[in-house]
């Protein structure tokens, strides 16, 4: 049993993976709405995972209260142990294009915020900005 979720996390994690990946490609030439459509997609996943761990981790405690006097390597055959190294290895590279793919949303989110600024201007009341009260600032005509 515990090899099947281990199986079933590694395919949720590659996964995962794979529709960042496609985040990234998309935010690069500014393909918003993809990566809007495939949010259910990816929370989906990501709480699959988060049950299916949350499996792996009671049948290792069951494993381990079964077995007191033996240690967990001890416990897990090699296709297991070969598992969870490829699920240590898939955390990593989740970690790295998460990493990547928030960079490129933080650059984004801060160009939008620039232009936002230069088009209405803001200012400081208190902790809360503000547009500014001058209506020279922006004129629209009908």
């Amino acid at each position: 049993m515990l090899s099947y979720h281990l199986q079933s996390a590694l395919s949720d994690l590659r996964d995962l993976i794979k529709i960042t990946e496609s985040d990234v490609e998309d935010i690069k030439v500014a393909k918003n709405d993809p990566q809007f459509e495939r949010l259910a997609l990816k929370e989906e996943k990501l709480k699959s995972f988060e049950s299916k761990k949350a499996m792996i981790d009671h049948e290792i405690s069951s494993l381990m209260s079964a077995n007191p006097d033996l240690d967990l390597p001890l416990l897990l055959n090699k296709e297991q142990h070969n598992y969870l190294d490829q699920l240590k290895e898939e955390l990593s590279n989740l970690r790295d294009v998460n990493k990547k793919y928030a960079r490129l949303v933080l650059t984004v989110s801060n160009l939008y915020n620039s232009f936002l600024e230069k088009l209405v201007p803001t200012e400081m009341q208190g902790y809360k900005k503000v547009a500014s009260k001058d209506p020279s600032i922006l004129e629209v005509r009908v």
